[in-house]
């Protein structure tokens, strides 16, 4: 029996790629999911392959860079999982272009949705696991947040302000039984990364979105004692 059976959790940007692929993940482990994003549509078909795993599984419309959305949609999942032990922080978004030809309002919605939107599910979720001592919260960064490149300066910016924020954060809630992991992935075969034409469908040894739950699950496997305080995922292949 898995370790993390019964074990509930939520999902940011649940319904397809990367976050899908997790819940998917935690779905065969036993773990009741709740998953979040801003399509209905995507999130019910998500819901659905997750109840033919046998486990609990919800969705909840919201966006994540909206507080007072955040507040009341977080409390209404937490009653309806009847609690949360981990928090994957996994929405986020990205735009191309040069740092001058970026519009400001895209520059500022890819900071919101990717800094903010986190802190503010964080701020929600965290007193329940401080509660109960114990809990589990992985944050998505990217290779982005490690090194700076053209023509992705918000995305860079974004991701780089993720790492800091979970690296504090990891500090100050360690004596709480709670870890507090980072992940800085190399470009994975996602929904955004097809969309954004960094990469084709298909892409020949190219990471994919369930390597990435894989980890995710073997750090969430790791006895309590032990945490997982960041990790990089490459492709074996340039």
């Amino acid at each position: 029996m898995s370790i993390l059976k019964h074990k509930k959790a939520i999902i940011t940007g649940g319904g397809r790629g990367l976050g899908k692929a997790t819940a998917i993940a935690f779905a065969k482990e036993g773990i009741d999911v709740a998953i979040t994003g801003r399509t209905e549509s995507v999130l019910k078909e998500t819901v659905s392959e997750l109840e033919a795993l046998g486990v609990q599984a919800i969705y909840s419309v919201f966006d994540v860079g909206n507080y007072d959305e955040v507040k009341s949609h977080i409390k209404s999942i937490v009653d309806m999982l009847g609690g949360v032990d981990i928090l994957v922080n996994n929405a986020g978004i990205a735009a191309i272009g040069s740092f001058n030809e970026m519009e400001v309002s895209v520059w500022s919605e890819i900071i919101q949705t990717n800094v903010m939107g986190m802190y503010y599910v964080t701020k929600e979720v965290l007193p329940y696991l401080i509660d109960k001592n114990e809990g589990d919260i992985i944050n998505v960064s990217s290779t982005a947040g490690l090194n700076g490149n053209p023509n992705i300066s918000a995305y860079c910016a974004s991701k780089f302000a993720v790492i800091g924020m979970s690296e504090s954060l990891m500090k100050e809630v360690r004596k709480n039984n709670i870890r507090v992991n980072t992940l800085t992935p190399s470009t994975i075969e996602s929904d955004m990364t097809i969309e954004l034409g960094m990469l084709d469908k298909g892409s020949e040894n190219t990471l994919q979105p369930e390597d990435f739950a894989e980890l995710i699950v073997a750090g969430l496997k790791l006895p309590r004692r032990a945490m997982l305080k960041s990790a990089a995922l490459w492709s074996t292949n340039p």
